[in-house]
């Protein structure tokens, strides 16, 4: 199967999770799994948040930044995967001044 996210358009999410400014994706959602590929400008960021009953993984694609994990901050660069397990807390946040540009998978 396909799943070819440059046909699609891309969703503007203010604050998304509470985070800063705005996220945009693209997303595909089945009974499994929910695949976005999303873009954080310069600044922004994906909340502070907890996996209680899923998991994330992060593939970055383009760009850097930081995730802070259970309190921990690591960097993040193209190329990465960052993962977040069940009940573990995470954000994403675009310290840089270029796109930070990644894959998330949150299987159901």
């Amino acid at each position: 199967m396909i799943i070819d996210f440059t046909k699609m358009e891309e969703t503007v999410i203010p604050a998304f999770k509470g985070g800063e400014k705005e996220m945009r994706a693209k997303m595909y959602a089945d009974e499994s799994n929910r695949i976005m590929r999303c873009r954080l400008i310069p600044g922004a960021s994906v909340g502070l948040h907890t996996h209680e009953d899923n998991r994330e993984i992060v593939f970055i694609l383009e760009g850097g930044g930081k995730a802070v994990y259970d309190g921990t901050e690591e960097r993040l660069s193209a190329g990465m995967c960052h993962y977040c397990p069940k009940g573990h807390s995470h954000t994403i946040v675009n310290d840089t001044d270029a796109d930070l540009v990644f894959y998330a998978v949150v299987p159901q």
